[in-house]
């Protein structure tokens, strides 16, 4: 069960980044009260929780609605999970976040920025939508499914305190360092996603074998 939870929690961790969300939240609420900075930061928090949430719990249903296997659906998010950790370890994961932000910024008529883009696709991206989907298809029982919803809620409240202190935050990390972790992060997370590529080919090709009698 904890090496279920480290596991997921370093997952969601890498996926999710609360402290790389930490900037792009300061940036876009610049000029904002304290109380509606504040507002803001727990609605983005519970509506990518809503939807981390609806995808854990009925992902796999609408898989088997559309026929799409769950090994295929490993396979296509370990090689999406791997994609993100290139952009990390690259940094251009950090540069399309800053420029959709600076996007939104420019747009006046935004004036909440909760929703679009801190909820989704920030923190309820596509990277942390299938990695969620895949952690759940891999628990086996009530037990283990209660462990990966635990480290995703862990890692939203930890995104929940990054938000709210954004500010202090960017000042006590830095730029370089926040980079240097970042890059870190991306080399883990590849690995990972290669663990799930692996997992979804090994899988597809027992049941292939299973199926032909062989």
């Amino acid at each position: 069960m904890i090496e279920l939870f480290v596991s997921a929690f370093i997952t969601f961790f890498v996926v999710i980044d609360p402290p790389g969300c930490a900037p792009i939240f300061a940036g876009l609420t610049t000029g904002a009260s304290a109380v509606h900075r504040r507002a803001m930061a727990v609605r983005a928090v519970l509506v990518a929780a809503a939807i981390l949430f609806g995808f854990a719990l009925f992902g796999e249903a609408l898989l088997r609605a559309l026929g799409i296997s769950l090994n295929a659906f490993r396979i296509a998010g370990g090689i999406m999970l791997f994609l993100i950790a290139l952009e990390m370890v690259f940094e251009r994961r950090t540069e399309r976040r800053e420029d959709r932000a600076e996007k939104v910024k420019a747009d006046e008529e935004i004036t909440d920025i909760s929703i679009f883009p801190m909820a989704m696709p920030m923190i309820a991206g596509p990277g942390s939508i299938a990695s969620v989907m895949l952690l759940m298809s891999q628990t086996q029982g009530l037990g283990h499914s209660i462990v990966v919803l635990a480290a995703m809620i862990a890692i939203l409240l930890l995104t929940l305190v990054a938000l709210l202190a954004a500010g202090p935050l960017m000042r006590l990390v830095g730029a370089k360092i926040e980079a240097v972790v970042s890059r870190l992060l991306g080399v883990l997370l590849a690995a990972l996603a290669a663990q799930f590529v692996i997992d979804g080919i090994t899988a597809s090709l027992v049941a292939g074998r299973a199926a032909t009698g062989h």
